[in-house]
């Protein structure tokens, strides 16, 4: 078989853009496609927006413009330069378009709310990507769309390129990184995008258009980051309204008889995960020698004004500042896991709201407390490998990938059982011998401090128990690098998607 021709559509990839776990997986898969057997033709291209945060690299860098119809300018298109940028083992190809992208924010104002003018912003962003495609007058075999920001691709592909020869034929793979955010466009904003209700995309009487809605239907195949969230996903609690679209999608059949929606778990860059050769950290580690685990955690808790001679446990958590991490549910059981002799390190940026208490317990406690309310990799790195144990309480996480740095790092996670968290810890206590961590199910602080509680049984006083050593030692020896699993899941799926197209074109 033919190698096929892949190209992303994000709205981030990291290091460029990044607010969380999508662009972590943009740029991971990307390369990781490149490294595997059966994968697609190298490099892939990922088109990304040039926001104004963003640094180019040194050196010369291919530039070349293209006229892209502009529902909003008043010649009906207009020209946007497109930036190539070989790197990481793929191709870069920024958008740039000041007028678009040029703002403080990539969503929004960074004091809060979207920008009104989002349809029109995503839906250029893809008409570009899409008119670069057809320039560079090769035939792409995939769309690999990301989230709701892409999704207006394929309302383009199938309401102005069905008859292309370029991109008519290529398959859609639109992957869910957070059904949270869906990208709803209003009747009146639809002009933004280009389109009105009544053409062949929106019917008549639409009140609007749902992107993340729009990607799903239309998409040859959908996924989700996790196995878990998959399931999850086709219930109320957890469907964000979409629950019976994604319902029957996954109802529906691939050529090879898989479902048409599904989870493929995230991995993770074991090259940049790394704690054996980690620069970041105050002394390297690996499975087989764990002295440098202790180094860094004395460097953690000195750092942070606590005692390194404390033996308590260390308890780490990282993340956005938002609801949906469970950070309340921390700053209310804090005061019981102080009690217990824990100490605990947390780093966050967001709401600022769910940053205040833990600004009075760090006040009240600074021997026992410490909040870094700031976006600071390093310091990640050090709380990864410093900790006795990583907290991840979330009430919902399409799969997470702090858990699976901090089992790499040697650090057993504490997760409340959901989504991603579900399909990669095993709780030890329920089962003995088998666990890489810690499990609670209710999004509850009792079942917080409940859970630690059985943790630091586990642990014992000085973390010296057998029984805790065994746990570090699954949790390290874990496998989730890219190339061994989702990357081949990922080409396989493009597979699938391809013959459902050519199918579709045969009628």
């Amino acid at each position: 078989m033919l190698a096929m021709r892949v190209a992303f559509i994000a709205a981030e990839c990291e290091p460029w853009a990044k607010t969380g776990g999508l662009g972590d997986v943009v740029d991971a898969l990307a390369r990781a496609l490149g490294r595997i057997p059966a994968g697609p033709e190298a490099p892939v291209d990922v088109f990304l927006p040039r926001y104004r945060a963003m640094t180019l690299p040194d050196g010369q860098h291919p530039r070349h413009r293209v006229r892209v119809p502009d529902p909003l300018s008043p010649t009906g298109s207009t020209e946007v330069t497109v930036v190539d940028i070989v790197s990481h083992g793929y191709r870069l190809r920024l958008i740039d378009h000041p007028p678009a992208f040029d703002r403080a924010g990539y969503y929004g104002e960074p004091s809060g709310g979207d920008f009104s003018d989002n349809a029109w912003r995503f839906g250029l962003f893809c008409r570009a990507a899409l008119e670069t495609l057809r320039a560079d007058g090769r035939p792409i075999d995939i769309l690999h769309l990301h989230d709701w920001h892409a999704g207006p691709a394929v309302l383009l592909r199938d309401r102005f390129y069905a008859d292309d020869p370029i991109l008519g034929p290529a398959a859609v793979v639109m992957t869910i990184h957070n059904l949270a955010y869906h990208g709803w466009v209003p009747r009146d904003r639809l002009g933004q995008l280009g389109l009105i209700p009544g053409d062949t995309v929106v019917t008549p009487d639409a009140a609007g258009i749902d992107l993340l809605w729009a990607g799903i239907v239309r998409a040859e195949v959908a996924n989700t980051v996790s196995p878990g969230y998959a399931a999850e996903s086709l219930t109320p609690g957890y469907g964000m309204g979409l629950d019976e679209t994604l319902a029957s999608k996954s109802m529906e059949l691939t050529r090879t008889g898989g479902p048409r929606y599904f989870g493929i778990l995230n991995g993770l860059d074991t090259a940049l995960w790394d704690p054996s050769s980690d620069a970041d950290l105050a002394a390297r580690y690996d499975a087989t020698d764990l002295r440098g685990k202790a180094v860094c955690r004395a460097d953690l808790l000195r750092r942070h004004g606590m005692d390194p001679e404390d033996p308590g446990p260390v308890l780490g958590m990282i993340g956005r500042l938002d609801p949906q991490k469970g950070f309340d549910l921390l700053a209310a059981a804090a005061p019981r896991l102080v009690g217990l002799g824990a100490r605990i390190i947390v780093q966050g940026s967001g709401d600022a709201r769910l940053a205040d208490p833990f600004r009075a317990l760090a006040a009240a406690r600074p021997d026992a407390i410490a909040l870094v309310e700031r976006f600071d990799r390093a310091n990640a790195r050090r709380i990864y490998a410093g900790s006795d144990l990583f907290l991840m309480p979330s009430r919902f996480e399409p799969c997470g990938q702090g858990q699976m740095i901090a089992l790499r790092y040697g650090t057993p996670p504490l997760v409340r059982r959901t989504g991603g968290l579900g399909d990669t810890v095993t709780d030890e206590i329920q089962e003995p011998g088998v666990g890489n961590g810690f499990v609670f199910d209710d999004a509850a602080p009792d079942d917080l401090v409940a859970a630690c509680e059985r943790a630091f049984a586990v642990r014992g006083r000085d973390g010296s128990t057998a029984r805790w050593g065994e746990v570090i030692q699954r949790g390290m020896a874990l496998d989730h690098a890219w190339e061994t699993g989702a990357a081949p899941r990922y080409a396989a799926a493009y597979r699938d998607a391809i013959e459902l197209r050519r199918a579709a074109e045969r009628g």
